[in-house]
């Protein structure tokens, strides 16, 4: 019980203590879930990541064309490009940014290969 315990304080230590935002989807009932993710910014855009298997936000964002991300107190409206041939240089920018805690969650996780670098695009 001890040890979930530590791996639950663990995971929100390594998760909040660095910058999050907050995606915002429609479930199927069109109703908002806000979910917090890391980001990191390459070349005038901004990404998410999603690992190999898959999340339930990654879900809500590929079924509707546009979602909303909230960062540093601001809000806007995007659509997403998917860039898995950058994959390899969003997880060292993730990696240089959120140093132990993308290492703990690799190691929770599995990995980070396979993982899907989701690039945000302003809507019009």
């Amino acid at each position: 019980m001890g040890l979930v315990a530590l791996l639950l304080v663990l995971q929100t230590i390594a998760s909040e203590r660095i910058e999050v935002v907050e995606l915002h989807t429609l479930d199927e009932l069109g109703e908002e879930v806000t979910t917090r993710l890391w980001v990191v910014d390459d070349d005038g855009y901004q990404y998410l990541r999603v690992g190999a298997t898959g999340s339930d936000w990654f879900t809500r964002l590929q079924v509707n064309n546009e979602f909303d991300v909230t960062r540093n107190g601001r809000r806007y409206t995007y659509t997403a490009k998917l860039r898995g041939e950058k994959s390899l240089g969003i997880n060292a920018l993730m990696q240089e940014k959120y140093t132990w805690g993308d290492t703990f969650f690799a190691i929770m996780t599995g990995s980070r290969e396979g993982s899907i670098p989701v690039e945000l695009h302003l809507a019009n």
